[in-house]
């Protein structure tokens, strides 16, 4: 292992195996589905690619990460999650919500990768959303929760559509600032959506 910390104690083994710098974010990558090794590359550009390929050899000796070929006509290699991998999306949905109350909104210069809203979605909305089709069009991205599933892109006949810049959609999350954002159809479905995804506490004073 990369790391030791010559402790019997769940919270250092699990250090041991995903505290690496940027292995935690390859799991947010796989979270949504398998990827190419490009694809990561691309998602992650600040990494190195001798450090992505550490980190995915790591977590597939792991057990967290595996591989696997796709079939006809697209035969390339793709990283996914493992059982043991996927368990850890509860894990860093409470980390990204801890997270939050420090991160503060984005500035305009701020790079979101692209994919960001799915991810979000998928990682802090879709566990805990309610019944219904909710469409969310931020910036440039849109994505929606159809019955507490993440998708790419547009919903079909969605219940309700939420339309606001990035900053505006963290003013809503993390202190239920109506202002910048649109909303049309079932508000009270977003809502609710809202209470139940909400972070525990008020944001940490800078």
């Amino acid at each position: 292992m990369a790391k030791r910390y010559d402790q019997y104690c769940p919270v250092a083994h699990a250090l041991e195996l995903v505290g690496e710098r940027w292995s935690l974010l390859i799991v947010r990558e796989l979270l949504t589905g398998p990827k190419r090794y490009t694809d990561l590359a691309g998602s992650l550009p600040r990494i190195g690619t001798n450090v992505l390929a550490a980190r995915l050899k790591e977590l597939e000796r792991c057990g967290i990460v595996g591989k696997r070929r796709l079939p006809p006509p697209t035969p390339v290699q793709v990283y996914e999650l493992t059982p043991y991998g996927a368990a850890l999306k509860p894990v860093m949905r409470e980390l990204a919500l801890w997270g939050i109350r420090s991160l503060g909104a984005p500035e305009d210069d701020d790079e979101l990768a692209p994919g960001w809203l799915e991810s979000a979605l998928d990682t802090v909305f879709a566990p805990v959303a309610p019944p219904g089709s909710l469409e969310f069009r931020i910036g440039d991205e849109v994505a929606s929760l159809v019955d507490g599933e993440a998708r790419p892109g547009p919903a079909e006949h969605p219940n309700v559509v939420l339309e606001a810049d990035h900053a505006g959609f963290y003013y809503l999350f993390v202190e239920r600032r109506w202002d910048d954002v649109s909303v049309e159809g079932d508000g009270s479905l977003l809502e609710r959506l809202l209470e139940a995804a909400a972070p525990a506490d008020a944001p940490v004073p800078a």
